[in-house]
This record gives C-alpha cells, sequence and structure tokens, in this order.
C-alpha cells in the first residue's frame, strides 16, 4: 500500500520485507540495519531535495522499530511539519501521548492528513485528528482485539501516505 510509486531498489526492497508495525515501540528490526544504514541520498536515484531525503531516512528507521534513530533525524529539523509528522508517530509508539499530540500539534494542518481522513475508511476506521487517533492507539495497545488491528491498518496507511508525500518532495515529483 504505498500508494503505487516506483521506488528505487534499495528503498524497494526494503519496503518489501516491512511487517506491519505494532503500534508501541515494537523490536527492532537488527537484520536490515546496515540497509537502513546505507540510505544515503544516491539511494534516491534523482534525488533534488536532500532535507526532505532525510525524512523519508527518518520513516524508514520508524517503520522497523528504530525508534532511537528516527528519533535523532526528526530532531533535527523541529519545526519543519514532515519531520515534526515522523516526530510525532514516534512519540506516540513510544508510547508517549502527551509528547505525541505536542508534535502533533506543531504539524498542524498538513495535506497527508487530508489524505488520511479520506483513506481511512477503506481500512475501517473514522479519522478526524492525529489527537484523537493518539488516543484511540492508547485504548487499544496491546489489547489483542478487533480495534488494536484497525489501529495498526491506519497507522500503516498514515506511514505509507507520508513516506510517498516525502519521497515525492525528493525527487521533484
Amino acid at each position: 500500500m504505498t500508494d503505487l510509486i516506483a521506488y528505487p531498489p534499495a528503498i524497494a526492497g526494503l519496503l518489501a520485507v516491512r511487517a506491519v508495525a505494532p503500534l508501541g515501540p515494537g523490536v527492532p528490526v537488527h537484520g536490515v540495519r546496515d540497509q537502513l544504514a546505507a540510505i544515503d541520498d544516491a539511494a534516491f536515484g534523482r534525488a533534488v531535495n536532500q532535507n526532505m531525503a532525510a525524512t523519508c531516512r527518518a520513516g524508514l528507521w520508524l517503520a522497523f522499530n528504530f525508534l532511537d534513530e528516527s528519533h535523532a533525524i526528526s530532531q533535527t529539523a523541529e519545526g519543519v511539519p514532515d519531520y515534526d509528522f515522523w516526530h510525532a508517530i514516534m512519540h506516540r509508539r513510544e508510547p508517549d501521548a502527551p509528547n505525541s499530540k505536542y508534535w502533533w500539534r506543531r504539524v498542524g494542518k498538513h495535506p497527508v492528513l487530508d489524505r488520511l481522513r479520506e483513506r481511512a475508511p477503506e481500512v475501517g476506521y473514522e479519522f478526524t485528528t492525529p489527537e484523537a487517533f493518539v488516543d484511540f492507539c492508547e485504548r487499544v495497545r496491546n489489547t489483542g482485539t478487533a480495534d488494536e488491528e484497525t489501529a495498526k491498518r491506519v497507522q500503516q496507511l498514515e506511514w505509507n501516505l507520508h513516506f510517498a508525500w516525502c519521497f515525492e518532495r525528493v525527487v521533484g515529483t
């Protein structure tokens, strides 16, 4: 569910082995650490926006449960909505709901959130605000319920949409 974007081989290879992330911190997938660390600007092919390439790297680290590595990148440009977006997700998964909500407020109105509102019903959820989704995740994390599975699907969709948004800005599409 990456919205049919043709990612370069190094990125496509990682996305092919990515599992659905837990609502909590999860366990880092150490088998891909070297691949993640090797994602540099050249891995994006015709990268034209190095700042956005860093946002993609933050998302990739997060996708494989390396919260500290993702956090280190997202903190490098606080106040830039795409960095703050990953920052908010990372704190939601940590879990640190108040901190996540703080970063969502910093993100503000973002086109990816509009897209998430449109697409979330496809996975069985009516997305209203990121703060409400943080509360939903808090309620269902580690319950083993259908609601927890729904939250994971929404989180996966959120990741896919934001990663695609960032990638498109890296390569100028």
